[in-house]
């Protein structure tokens, strides 16, 4: 269920996939308007992402899709390079693409994660707190901690945010570590990525986009953007850590 950038291409796909890896790589590959994360259009250039496809996102079974496609990306995540990342396209049917709001996609994606957690087969990471009220919180699976993006059809500000079909990037957290690792050049990255956002959205940056691990900081405010400046007051997440003892 897992592909690179070579084998998918040799696979035949449904017209709905074959859409969304082209409509992918366009906005990956734009000259003209380059996509803001440096970082992701690296790891595109590298062929160093890795793709998989879900079903109708507001079906249970997508949930079963994403654990499986997680699982396998997390026990082959470090073969893949330093900018890797696991992207997951959703069936997303036309009737939801066209009429769902930013808030009723925000919905979905904390059920997304909900759902994966139950299906989790590892232990929570004892150096990841529990509580997504902690700066140092992320999402974890597998054992592996997650940096979670989302993207929907209803995002029309923040273009950033926005996909013809609902949509995951995945990356982990030691991706991450590795980029921050020389300070002086990941600062220079992050600048040129805001100023590539100022023009690639409608709307300013959003003041959820903050560092990793600073004291006002919260990962999962990042995971779903919404379309204006606005955010929710508690984290969606829920999980009974205590459930597998």
């Amino acid at each position: 269920m897992l592909f690179d950038s070579d084998t998918i291409r040799r696979k035949k796909l449904a017209l709905w996939q074959q859409g969304a890896i082209e409509e992918f790589e366009r906005r990956m590959r734009s000259a003209t308007r380059p996509f803001p994360c440096i970082p992701a259009t690296i790891g595109d250039s590298l062929r160093q992402f890795r793709f998989g496809f879900a079903g109708n996102p507001g079906d249970a079974s997508s949930m079963d899709d994403l654990a499986v496609l997680l699982k396998e990306y997390t026990e082959c995540s470090r073969d893949c390079g330093d900018y890797t990342s696991l992207v997951v396209f959703y069936e997303t049917p036309q009737e939801m693409a066209e009429h769902m709001k930013v808030e009723e996609y925000e919905q979905l994606f904390w059920s997304q994660l909900a759902g994966l957690a139950e299906r989790d087969p590892g232990e929570w990471p004892a150096h990841v707190p529990n509580d997504p009220h902690q700066a140092l919180w992320e999402f974890c699976f597998h054992g592996e901690p997650y940096f979670m993006y989302c993207g929907t059809p209803a995002h029309v500000n923040r273009n950033s945010r926005y996909f013809p079909c609902f949509i995951l990037a995945i990356t982990p957290r030691w991706v991450l570590e590795r980029f921050n690792a020389s300070p002086s050049r990941a600062s220079k990255i992050k600048q040129r990525i805001r100023e590539r956002l100022k023009k690639y959205d409608a709307v300013d940056i959003h003041q959820d986009l903050k560092m990793y691990g600073s004291k006002y900081n919260y990962e999962w405010k990042q995971y779903f953007l919404r379309d204006d400046d606005t955010t929710v007051s508690k984290c969606p997440f829920h999980r009974f850590f205590n459930k597998k003892k």
